[in-house]
């Protein structure tokens, strides 16, 4: 009889979820699926609120990436007020968002994904956490927290505070950065540059211990969508959007965000709050696409910055097989060049005067009643969409969340790890994690993405036709 397996909770995300593996009469794995069951509604209870304030209410969607939000709702009331920023403000703005990706992405690697990657799958679980790599390497855990450390102290420089600041508004930003934060953060480069360097060389000498993961973490053809600069330069604030397929074409280019409804379609399911975003053109849900590092990786033509790129140079080498990066495994390995990218652009933009301008905020009215703000979150493309009345409350609010992005993609590499790992009515614990690992490469930010509250444990249940459960796996 059909029997599904249920992993709950998912661990070592940001948020927890459920997974359930459905087998059929022959107990060989039929469908996987990414279960989302918590909801919290921010796009409906920020109707009615003033356009100001929807810069920190947004924020508190996330502990994790406040600032991704920040920055596009603001760039969403630019939008709104019809005046564009400041110079040093649209700067100051890309200073904060580099810290943004630099904390998470090192939290990503260093925290939550770098236990598989050191002591292997299959090892005991006892030990494949944070406090096992603490014990095994000090050195990297440590240089890991440092480089986290870095990225908040760049926002709490710029906003007062590491979680939460208030400092975005329509129209630029609060206050400027003082010289004696510039000089405190040009401190930390060096070091940044270091730890840089140590993660990938960690990560490229364990590539061919992992060769057999990367064929089946999500190893599949798809789109790929970032924000890209006008010359095909890697991009996270500005631009426009660029679509590629799995051979490296361009298929859609210069794609304005105020038109995302065009060309990004959002679907829903029964089984998950988690709305599944696709690309219109090649409806749902053949439209599948990603986002975030690897998607930025195969849209961009080269990065900008003299060691990200020859990073750039041999990542592509060594992970492209027909174009593009295609399986999600090098998620990790794309983190790991970025967070070079942003060290290198965070100095540049220390060095820039412009970031000590008093000239920071335009102060405008309403003059449009819609807009559109995006930006590149660490997980992927983020967008805002408000509609506002005359006096700017609220009407109307669209938030499409990176981790949204990626749902379709998520859940197919579930489904992929859990056709080749599982084999009858029984889950062996790495085979678990392998499902899990799977699942955090694309380093899902849950509560984004459901704009949930509360906790989201992952279950692993396993069910025949009849809805029995043969089988469970949890994490507490």
């Amino acid at each position: 009889m059909p029997e599904t397996i249920t992993i709950e909770p998912v661990t070592r995300l940001e948020g927890h979820a459920k997974i359930t593996i459905h087998l059929d009469d022959d107990g060989v794995v039929d469908e996987a699926r990414f279960h989302i069951a918590e909801f919290r509604g921010f796009e409906k209870f920020c109707e009615g609120r003033l356009l100001g304030e929807m810069a920190g209410i947004t924020a508190r969607i996330c502990g994790i990436c406040p600032v991704s939000h920040l920055l596009a709702s603001s760039k969403a009331g630019d939008a709104i007020l019809g005046v564009p920023p400041p110079l040093a403000a649209r700067k100051l703005r890309r200073l904060m968002n580099l810290g943004q990706i630099i904390q998470s992405h090192a939290l990503s690697f260093f925290h939550l994904s770098s236990p598989d990657l050191v002591f292997g799958m299959d090892s005991d679980p006892a030990k494949r956490n944070v406090f096992g790599i603490m014990e095994a390497a000090p050195d990297v855990a440590r240089a890991g927290i440092r480089l986290r450390q870095f990225g908040q102290e760049i926002i709490a420089s710029l906003g007062g505070q590491k979680i939460h600041p208030a400092w975005t508004v329509p129209g630029g930003v609060r206050e400027p950065l003082t010289d004696e934060g510039r000089q405190s953060l040009l401190a930390w480069i060096p070091e940044a540059k270091q730890t840089s360097r140590l993660a990938l060389d960690l990560f490229k000498g364990l590539l061919e211990q992992f060769e057999g993961e990367a064929r089946v973490f999500g190893d599949f053809q798809s789109l790929f969508m970032s924000l890209v600069a006008a010359d095909g330069e890697w991009e996270h604030y500005e631009g426009q959007i660029r679509v590629v397929d799995s051979d490296g074409t361009v298929i859609a280019d210069k794609l304005d965000e105020a038109d995302y409804q065009d060309y990004i379609g959002e679907a829903a399911e029964s089984w998950s709050y988690l709305k599944f975003p696709y690309y219109k053109p090649l409806g749902y849900p053949a439209g599948m696409y990603r986002v975030g590092p690897l998607a930025r990786l195969n849209t961009c033509t080269h990065m900008g910055t003299p060691v990200a790129e020859e990073e750039f140079r041999e990542y592509r080498e060594r992970a492209t097989k027909n174009g593009s990066v295609t399986s999600s495994l090098m998620y990790h390995y794309a983190r790991l060049v970025e967070i070079m990218a942003c060290v290198e652009r965070v100095e540049r933009l220390l060095d820039d005067p412009d970031v000590l301008s008093s000239r920071v905020r335009v102060d405008a009215g309403i003059n449009n009643l819609e807009g559109v703000g995006v930006s590149e979150a660490p997980r992927g493309t983020l967008f805002h969409h408000y509609s506002v009345d005359e006096n700017g409350v609220i009407a109307a609010v669209n938030l499409v969340i990176a981790t949204g992005h990626n749902n379709l993609a998520m859940n197919r590499t579930v489904s992929q790890i859990a056709k080749h790992y599982i084999d009858g009515p029984e889950i062996p614990e790495g085979t678990l994690n392998r499902i899990e690992a799977g699942t955090r490469c694309y380093d899902p930010c849950l509560s984004c993405s459901t704009h949930a509250v509360g906790k989201m444990p992952l279950h692993i249940t396993l069910l025949d036709a009849g809805g029995n459960v043969v089988d469970e796996a949890r994490r507490e």
